[in-house]
């Protein structure tokens, strides 16, 4: 599935099957919490949320194309994402773009 954050597949005809998205609300656990309140007080990336919303991303991101692919789609465009937080420690991230089938 080609995955483009741009409105058209260059040198492609495209019919536009509908807007896909994916979502996942995704937590890390207490211990990783914790110690990620801990580097808080010091500074610097906390690698565990780091980590936490690439994972999130890699599932809203299949969730997506497996909409995609259940329409026909060769392909989504507009790809797009947004995180918020939920609660302390998890967070939603949300994949969306239009699901579009090549001519």
């Amino acid at each position: 599935m080609k995955l483009l954050n741009i409105s058209y597949i260059p040198g492609a005809e495209i019919e536009a099957l509908g807007m896909v998205r994916g979502t996942v609300v995704y937590s890390k656990n207490f211990g990783k919490d914790f110690m990620a309140g801990m580097k808080t007080l010091v500074g610097g990336e906390i690698n565990s949320y780091t980590e936490m919303l690439n994972e999130a991303r890699g599932i809203a991101t299949k969730r997506m194309v497996d909409e995609a692919e259940a329409m026909g789609a060769d392909a989504i465009v507009n790809v797009r994402y947004g995180s918020s937080s939920v609660m302390q420690g998890a967070a939603e991230v949300i994949a969306y773009g239009t699901a579009v089938k090549i001519k």
